[in-house]
């Protein structure tokens, strides 16, 4: 029994190079993710889809890295008018002035150790619970955190994958 993919998947197998690019763009800023996504099209399935993604994601350089890093928003600082940030930040919402002003001191701290902003797949997340992980990872060597950014970059590509595959209609 065979089942047809998902409308978004479909969309995104057909269009363009360029609007494929744009909505890759729009999961992950890393312009070498994208081209290795692109170069699989068609995707027969969202798993094959996810899974080119995953394999993009550990290829990733440190630069292609940083470029990905530098279109997240600090936890705490979704940036304004832009739904997908305040979604994925929405367990922040609630937080306190005490846990936001924490939140905004650890974020400063952790950029100054590692050079880039902590990134976490928020998603799910309580603001205590990044409070939290940004305070155990500020603890990690800058290989280690590498690697934990990576695997929590690759949690927010899927979800946001997730979304785009599964979007009925262009703008879902």
């Amino acid at each position: 029994m065979t089942t047809d993919p998902p409308p978004g998947l479909t969309r995104f197998n057909t269009s363009s190079d360029s609007a494929a690019l744009t909505a890759l763009h729009e999961v992950c800023a890393s312009t070498a993710w994208g081209s290795a996504l692109l170069a699989h099209r068609p995707y027969a399935t969202a798993d094959a889809l996810f899974t080119a993604s995953d394999t993009a994601t550990a290829e990733l350089t440190a630069d292609d890295l940083a470029q990905a890093m530098a279109a997240h928003p600090p936890i705490g600082r979704p940036k304004p008018g832009d739904p997908v940030s305040a979604r994925e930040q929405r367990g922040m919402a609630g937080a306190s002035g005490e846990l936001r002003a924490e939140l905004l001191e650890l974020n400063l701290a952790y950029q100054d150790r590692f050079g880039h902003v902590f990134l976490i797949c928020a998603t799910g997340r309580t603001g205590e619970q990044m409070r939290d992980a940004v305070r155990t990872r500020i603890g990690n060597s800058p290989e280690q955190e590498r690697a934990v950014v990576r695997a929590e970059l690759g949690k927010i590509n899927r979800i946001r994958l997730t979304r785009l595959v599964e979007a009925a209609e262009t703008g879902e």
